[in-house]
């Protein structure tokens, strides 16, 4: 059962990024984002893959890994996007 609770709030948790991900490649607009939350929460995460392969938890690792990319896609496209 412990999997399962895992396995799911893994899944609402990585995914709760890609809404603003797919608006801000849409819109090219980063205006009212801050790269500095970004980057915390890619370093929170990045700790949670590192925590689950010392655990060897698959739940922990493959759900924050895709968080990963997916908040390391969105911190790109910020400095991409950003106005000069």
């Amino acid at each position: 059962m412990e999997v399962v609770i895992g396995t799911i709030a893994g899944i609402l948790t990585s995914v709760s990024m890609i809404p603003q991900l797919i608006k801000v490649l849409k819109e090219k607009e980063v205006e009212n984002l801050s790269w500095m939350m970004i980057a915390v929460l890619l370093t929170g995460v990045s700790l949670w893959v590192v925590y689950g392969i010392m655990r060897e938890e698959w739940p922990i690792i493959i759900s924050n890994a895709f968080s990963v990319m997916v908040n390391i896609t969105l911190l790109i496209a910020y400095f991409l996007y950003k106005e000069k």
